[in-house]
């Protein structure tokens, strides 16, 4: 039913005579609407209606309520939020602390490696003995701490004992405590600022390969031709895969190297098998046999005797007869998956270029999105790839071979010594001694192996481990034969031939030589061992985990916010640069690197000085996410494995033995357990413990640098930041 209206009471025909231009026109009528879906209106004249609204006139009370309403729900939904993150982090971390098992590695076995964790203690004990003693004084009166000018009261203005003992104290920490820490933080700094600049050179010269689109050229330009044609074309290429207990990942590292596009004729494939479980034995060899049956040519080795690692696995290899036939060999952890084309794109480097020792390829990843953790290594990696070994490629024809995704001419291996057992960390042994005899390396950054982060901070906490004690272990005993290492007579003989024919030779070419020789170790020595291996953890942990909290208790020793905070971010900037979706990541990636320094810098020193477990070789454990994207693709490859065996004839027993191995797998499944590490939690106590005294200096940016430094020491410190366990 439409409402009824009165038009007779309108008066639009009526003016008022006194009206002004701002007087109102007509009379006011209210409109009263019978269906409840219209609204009030009230006119005040004809023209009313067509007259532009004002915004204000618009805001009504209701109005502002719904919109303080609004506001007011967005901000319970945030702060419901953060309390829902929170109470999750402290349901986490009660789990962790009653359900958690303490970090019990061999190495915390021996009195020395425990050293470090003693030291960490010792200062927290001091800083909490400091605090409570600034506290006392701070709720005495003593205000002494807030002036940075120091001034200490005569011995007329004391009051009472503990007013004695305060001063007391005072005057010690001025004297000797003070002139200490400052003169370790300058220290530190120098240190620091020297391996920035070493970072920003390298950034720069990335972005000189970028900008003048530098990439390593193929010398001879008919390779391709030659390998289109008969396969003699084709230089005879051994494959080796070294593993041990790789249950996860040791089919897809099989498959992909199988299906490399290349000769089968040309091609020999080596399964490096140092497993000591019988069950992995057993399915690794099925997997061999099923590609035998297919026509590649694939051979299994086992050792008995685990000695030497994966150099020795590898040393062990090389020595088959066979092998003598063979002009490269290209080296694939059981975790890494080649493209069919690897071997297209990485030997032709090595035609018409008889100086070349070593094609590196470039390392991707399957689960960088799978946890923080991941996606912070992939951070780490990609600036390592991306500028560190481009640049030193491309401008030095040298850097650390990476162990794996990479091809080697068997001649330069012999002649450098071949593999070494005397280290952990073989791949940088075998890349220093073929350096110094004159071969050069070529980094591939746009041929790309698929491999897998670790998942788990226990896996990364030890992989770290063994990456940074490995060199300072390297570095002694490769120290004495770099600084006594000599130019090669057959590279000196070919310089000279070369500007013989040049009519340029002169005895300026010895001088050239010798600076060489001499640009090598100096190289060698301070970039490639002290600068990179040593200084940057052992700055890392010293100035930003034990001076840094040191300051707070002794503020006359103080350190520029710069230091802190403004070059620290501006280096995460650099390194993220190669990776630019993880920019979100700039804050946890500065913290992690920071908290990860006392893992580094414990390997760092237990190599140099041959503390614990320094030749201590433990497998990254893997979860195999690039070929199991679900369990029942587990259970299928085993099957699989178990029927090949039973189609080839497989003798009872051993078909006994398979069922087995399978029941046992299906009634014990492996136990894993998050686990507490104490170093990590002993500093963040201690860096929270700072923090709380820089409240009572009002020292505003070190009070944030610290608080989050020691929350995420107590995240790594409980586990919580890489896989959980159930």
């Amino acid at each position: 039913m439409s409402p009824s209206i009165d038009f007779s009471n309108w008066g639009w025909s009526k003016k008022s005579s006194n009206s002004t231009s701002t007087s109102k026109k007509g009379n006011p009528v209210v409109v009263t609407m019978e269906n409840p879906n219209y609204s009030v209106l009230e006119i005040n004249g004809p023209d009313s209606a067509f007259q532009p609204v004002e915004k204000d006139r618009t805001k009504n009370a209701k109005q502002f309520t719904w919109v303080l309403f609004l506001k007011a729900h967005k901000a319970v939904n945030c702060v419901a939020w953060i309390g829902n993150i929170l109470c999750s982090l402290m349901n986490s971390v009660k789990k962790r602390i009653f359900f958690g098992t303490m970090e019990s590695d061999e190495s915390d076995k021996s009195m020395k490696a425990k050293l470090l964790f003693r030291v960490i203690i010792a200062f927290l004990v001091m800083a909490l003995a400091f605090l409570l003693f600034e506290l006392i004084a701070h709720f005495k009166g003593l205000y002494y701490f807030h002036n940075h000018n120091l001034h200490i009261p005569q011995t007329w203005e004391i009051k009472g004992l503990f007013h004695e003992v305060y001063v007391r104290w005072l005057r010690f920490r001025v004297d000797y405590i003070a002139p200490t820490i400052q003169f370790l933080s300058n220290f530190c700094i120098v240190l620091f600022l020297i391996q920035s600049v070493d970072r920003m050179v390298l950034c720069l010269g990335c972005f000189w390969i970028k900008y003048k689109k530098i990439k390593p050229l193929i010398v001879d330009g008919n390779v391709e031709h030659d390998l289109e044609g008969s396969n003699h074309g084709y230089p005879l290429v051994l494959v080796q895969i070294p593993m041990c207990n790789e249950k996860e990942v040791y089919e897809q590292s099989i498959s992909a190297v199988c299906q490399l596009d290349w000769p089968k004729d040309r091609l020999l494939v080596q399964v490096l098998d140092d497993s000591d479980d019988e069950s992995i034995q057993w399915l690794i060899k099925a997997e061999v046999a099923k590609w035998s049956q297919k026509g590649v040519n694939i051979i299994y080795r086992h050792r008995k005797f685990r000695t030497g690692y994966k150099a020795g696995n590898l040393k062990s290899a090389m020595n088959c007869d066979y092998v003598k036939e063979y002009e490269f060999v290209a080296i694939f952890d059981a975790d890494f998956q080649p493209c069919p084309d690897f071997l297209k794109q990485t030997i032709p480097h090595f035609k018409g270029n008889p100086e070349l020792a070593l094609v590196q390829a470039r390392w991707t990843f399957v689960n960088t999105d799978e946890n923080l953790l991941t996606r912070l290594q992939n951070i780490n990696l990609c600036f390592h790839f991306e500028v560190e070994q481009q640049v030193n490629g491309i401008f030095l024809n040298f850097f650390g071979f990476n162990g794996t995704a990479g091809v080697w001419r068997i001649k330069a291996l012999e002649e450098s010594g071949g593999w070494l057992e005397r280290t952990t960390v073989e791949d940088m042994d075998i890349a220093v001694r073929a350096h110094l005899n004159g071969w050069k390396f070529i980094y591939l950054n746009d041929v790309k192996v698929l491999c897998e982060l670790p998942e788990s901070y226990e896996a990364y906490k030890k992989q770290q481990h063994r990456w940074h004690s490995g060199p300072m272990q390297l570095f002694r005993l490769c120290l004495p034969a770099i600084i006594t290492s000599k130019v090669k007579y057959y590279t000196f003989i070919v310089s000279a031939l070369h500007n013989f024919r040049k009519n340029t030779y002169s005895k300026h070419v010895v001088v050239d030589m010798l600076q060489i020789a001499f640009w090598k170790k100096t190289n060698l020595i301070f970039l490639f061992f002290l600068l990179r291996k040593l200084i940057l953890p052992f700055y890392s942990f010293t100035l930003f985990c034990i001076i840094l909290p040191l300051t707070m208790f002794v503020p006359e020793a103080e350190l520029p916010i710069w230091v802190i905070c403004y070059i620290p971010v501006f280096m995460s900037f650099l390194n993220i640069l190669p990776a630019p979706k993880s920019f979100p990541f700039i804050v946890p990636y500065l913290l992690f690197e920071n908290t990860m320094s006392v893992t580094k810098f414990n390997a760092m020193v237990s190599g140099l000085f041959q503390l614990g477990s320094s030749y201590e070789w433990i497998v990254t454990k893997k979860s195999g996410r690039a070929s199991e994207p679900d369990l029942l693709a587990a259970e299928e490859r085993e099957s699989k494995a178990m029927s090949l065996q039973l189609h080839r004839g497989t003798s009872d027993s051993g078909l006994s033995e398979l069922n087995k191995i399978k029941e046992f797998r299906e009634t014990i499944p492996p136990k894993k357990t998050n686990k507490i590490y104490k170093k990590e939690l002993a500093l963040a106590f201690l860096l929270l413990t700072a923090a709380i005294r820089s409240l009572l200096s009002a020292q505003g940016m070190h009070f944030y640098y610290l608080l989050f430094q020691g929350v995420a020491f107590l995240l790594v410190g409980l586990d919580l930041i890489g896989e959980q366990m159930s």
